[in-house]
C-alpha cells in the first residue's frame, strides 16, 4: 500500500513517533459494572469511526462511533459479562447489548424450540462465547502499512455432537472509515453440524432519528405476513424512520423479511442515511453467502433502535428450516465463508448514491 496516497499520512514519517498518534488497535478490560472482566478491543481508524470490539462476546462490536456521532443502538444492559447457559427460552434477551453487530448463531436463528435434535434457545450460543484471540495486527507506518486487523476463534462445541468453529477478522485500513469483518465456518467435528448464521447491525441515535433513511431492496413480506401490519404495509413509508411509537413498548416491533436485490456478482447494499446530519452507514455483503435481509423496527420510547440484518435464513428456527429443507448442515470438515463491509458515507454524492437504492 502506498502510505502517501492516503489522506490522514501526507506526512513526514519523521514527525511520528508511534502509530498510536494516528490510530490503531488497543485492547484492555472493563473493570466496572455488569461487564467487569470483560476483554475488549477498541479500533480507531484515525477519521473519526472508532468502535468497541468484545472479545469475550464472540468479537462482536458494541459501541461505535463517526465523530461525535454514535452509529450503534446500546441496550439498557450494555455490555455484559459472557454467559454460557443463557441459552434456554429467552434468556439472550437478558445479555444483549444491542451494538453495532451482533451475531446470532452458529446453529439456530429464531425464537427458542423443542424437536427431537434438541432445545434450542433464542438466536443461538454464539454470543455468549469467548474468542480465542490468535493475532493482532498494528499499522506499520515505517514500512507504509497501514492495514490494522485482529484475529480470534470462536468455537461452538460439545463432546459427542456438533463442532463449529468460527474464524474472525475485523480489519481496516488507517484514514479509511470502515471496517471489514471476515469469517470462516468449519466443522471440526466427526459429523453433519446443522448451521444457521445471521448478522445483527443495530443502528441507533443520532445516525437514526425521526425521517431517517432505511436503504434496502428486494422482495419483502412481513414478519407476520399481515398485509396489514401496522409498519409493513403498502401504504406506509417503511423506509422512514417515525418518532418513538407507543405501541412499540415493551414487545413492541415489526419485521420484514426481504429477498434483497443483488448484481450479477451477488453484492448487496443497504444501509442508513440521516441527511439532516450528512451522515450514512453502508453495509455490503454477498447473497451467495447471505441470501436473506431482515428489517427489524422497534421504536419504544427509550429503546429506539432499526436493524438490518444478513442472514443464512430467516429467524424462522432450525425446526422450520429443516423441515422446509433449507438448514444448512456442514459435513465434517467442510467450510463456509461470510464477508461484510461496513463504511461511514459523509460525501454528498454517495449519500445520494446510497439513496438511489430505495427509488431503483
Amino acid at each position: 500500500m502506498d502510505i502517501t496516497s492516503n489522506p490522514l499520512v501526507h506526512f513526514s514519517k519523521n514527525k511520528i513517533s508511534n502509530h498510536q498518534q494516528l490510530g490503531g488497535i488497543e485492547t484492555s478490560v472493563l473493570d466496572n459494572g455488569p461487564g467487569k472482566g470483560v476483554r475488549i478491543a477498541w479500533v480507531n481508524t484515525g477519521t473519526g469511526l472508532r468502535y468497541k470490539i468484545i472479545l469475550d462476546r464472540g468479537m462482536d462490536i458494541a459501541d461505535a462511533f463517526f465523530n461525535a456521532h454514535s452509529l450503534a443502538w446500546i441496550s439498557h444492559a450494555g455490555v455484559v459479562k459472557p454467559q454460557p447457559f443463557s441459552n434456554q427460552g429467552i434468556d439472550w434477551l437478558r445479555t444483549f447489548a444491542g451494538g453495532l453487530l451482533t451475531t446470532c448463531g452458529l446453529s439456530h436463528i429464531g425464537g427458542p424450540e423443542t424437536d427431537k435434535n434438541g432445545t434450542r434457545g433464542l438466536h443461538g450460543n454464539y454470543s455468549n462465547t469467548p474468542a480465542e484471540i490468535i493475532a493482532v495486527q498494528q499499522p506499520d507506518l515505517a514500512k507504509g502499512n497501514l492495514v490494522l486487523s485482529i484475529t480470534g476463534l470462536i468455537r461452538e462445541t460439545t463432546t459427542f455432537g456438533p463442532q463449529l468453529e468460527l474464524k474472525r477478522t475485523i480489519s481496516g485500513v488507517l484514514g479509511e472509515s470502515l471496517l471489514k469483518i471476515h469469517d470462516e465456518i468449519s466443522n471440526v467435528g466427526n459429523t453433519p453440524a446443522p448451521h444457521m448464521l445471521l448478522y445483527h447491525i443495530n443502528c441507533g441515535y443520532p445516525l437514526i432519528d425521526q425521517d431517517t433513511d432505511i436503504i434496502w431492496k428486494g422482495e419483502w413480506e412481513s414478519m407476520d405476513k399481515d398485509p396489514n401490519n401496522r409498519i409493513f404495509n403498502l401504504s406506509n413509508d417503511f423506509k422512514k424512520c417515525p418518532a418513538p411509537m407507543e405501541e412499540h413498548a415493551g414487545f413492541g416491533e415489526d419485521v420484514a423479511f426481504i429477498t434483497p436485490t443483488a448484481d450479477s456478482n451477488g453484492a448487496s447494499i443497504c444501509g442508513f442515511v440521516n441527511e439532516k446530519l450528512g451522515l450514512g452507514l453502508s453495509i455490503k455483503f454477498n447473497t451467495f453467502q447471505l441470501p436473506c435481509l431482515i428489517n427489524w423496527q422497534h421504536w419504544g420510547k427509550g429503546e429506539y433502535v432499526t436493524a438490518l440484518e444478513p442472514a443464512t435464513h430467516p429467524p424462522i428456527g432450525q425446526t422450520k428450516a429443516r423441515n422446509s429443507g433449507t438448514l444448512i448442515e456442514l459435513a465434517p470438515g467442510e467450510k463456509r465463508n461470510y464477508d461484510l463491509e461496513l463504511k461511514v458515507i459523509t460525501q454528498k454524492d454517495e449519500l445520494e448514491n446510497l439513496l438511489k437504492i430505495n427509488t431503483q
